[in-house]
C-alpha cells in the first residue's frame, strides 16, 4: 500500500477527501483527544467541535505534500460502447478495471510519464520500468469513512482478470487487516510528529515509489452523478473517472446516441509537458474505445 491515501461496489473507487491546510501543516493538530468546547458556553447553530480523527491523518500528510505540485489538467470524452459490450459477455468487470488496464498499456508507451520527481533546488527524476497503478478506495476504518489506496502492479503485462482480481481484493478486503493498508494504519498509531517525519522520509525515496505510491493513479466518482473531476494522486499522472451517460455523438456524419464517459487527467508539469500528457490521454482513450 502506498503511504498516500489511497469502493464499496465495483465502480466505487473513492475520491480524495479535502482537509484544512492549517491542520495539515501542524502535526499537533492531528492528535485525537477530547471534544473541544467553545469559549463562552454554547453557540447557537454549533453542533460540535472535535479534533480530527486519527483515521484521517494519512490524508492530511498526503495533502500537505501536494502543495509542492504544479498541476495541469486535461479532459476528454470516451465512447464506452465497446467496453460495455465486453462487460456483458462474461465476467462483469469494474469500469475502473478497464481504465487501469488501458492506462497501464498506454503508460508503457510513454516512459517519460511513468516517472516521479523529488527535490527542490536540485530535483531528480526517476523513470520506472514497472507500470504500477494506485487505486483510491472509499472505505470505512474504525467507524470513519476515509480514503485508502492500494496498488495494482505490472499493468503493462497482466490481463483483465488479474486486474479485476486485484480491484476486488482491495475493494472487499477488511481495511483493518489488509496488508495494503498497513502503512496508513501505522501512521494512525504513531505519535503525530513521529508519523509526520516517517511519512516524509518514505515519500522522498524515489527508488521505492513504484511499491509505495505507484507510478500513476486512478480515482473514480462514477458511481455518483459526477460527470468529471480532477484529482492529484501524488503521482506524475492521475486519471479521474466520471459517470457514463448516454450522449449524442457523431458517427459517419450522423448523430447517434452512445454511452460516454468523461476522463480527466492531471499531470505534474515538472515531469512532463502538455503535449506528452495529451498523447498519453489520447492513447488511453483509444485503448478504451477500441477495447
Amino acid at each position: 500500500m502506498g503511504l498516500g491515501p489511497p469502493a464499496g461496489a465495483a465502480d466505487r473507487a473513492g475520491a480524495r477527501d479535502r482537509a484544512p491546510a492549517l491542520a495539515a501543516r501542524r502535526p499537533g493538530d492531528l492528535q485525537p483527544g477530547r471534544r473541544l468546547r467553545p469559549r463562552g458556553g454554547a453557540v447557537s447553530g454549533l453542533a460540535d467541535i472535535a479534533k480530527i480523527a486519527r483515521e484521517r491523518r494519512h490524508t492530511l500528510l498526503f495533502l500537505a505534500r501536494l502543495r509542492r505540485v504544479p498541476p495541469v489538467f486535461l479532459d476528454t470524452e470516451i465512447d464506452m460502447t465497446r467496453v460495455l459490450e465486453h462487460r456483458e459477455t462474461g465476467r462483469r468487470y469494474s469500469i475502473v478495471t478497464y481504465v487501469l488496464y488501458a492506462a497501464g498499456r498506454a503508460l508503457a508507451k510513454h516512459p517519460e510519464a511513468n516517472a516521479a520527481i523529488e527535490g527542490g533546488l536540485s530535483p531528480k527524476v526517476a523513470r520506472y520500468a514497472p507500470v504500477n497503478g494506485k487505486l483510491t478506495l472509499d472505505r470505512t476504518l474504525n467507524g470513519h469513512r476515509v480514503v485508502l489506496s492500494g496498488l495494482v502492479k505490472d499493468l503493462d503485462r497482466i490481463d483483465l482478470d488479474a486486474v479485476q482480481d486485484r480491484v476486488e481484493a482491495l475493494r472487499d478486503g477488511d481495511p483493518h487487516t489488509l496488508p495494503d493498508f498497513a502503512g496508513a494504519r501505522l501512521l494512525h498509531r504513531l505519535p503525530a510528529a513521529v508519523g509526520w517525519a516517517a511519512y516524509e522520509l518514505a515519500a522522498r525515496a524515489l527508488d521505492k515509489r513504484p511499491d509505495t505510491t505507484g507510478t500513476f493513479s486512478v480515482t473514480s466518482l462514477g458511481h455518483r452523478p459526477v460527470d468529471g473531476f480532477h484529482s492529484l494522486g501524488g503521482t506524475t499522472v492521475t486519471l479521474g473517472v466520471g459517470r457514463i451517460l448516454d450522449r449524442p455523438v457523431v458517427r459517419d456524419g450522423a448523430v447517434a446516441v452512445a454511452p460516454v464517459m468523461r476522463l480527466n487527467l492531471s499531470f505534474d508539469h515538472r515531469v512532463i509537458d502538455g503535449a506528452e500528457a495529451a498523447d498519453l490521454l489520447a492513447d488511453v482513450k483509444d485503448g478504451l474505445e477500441n477495447f
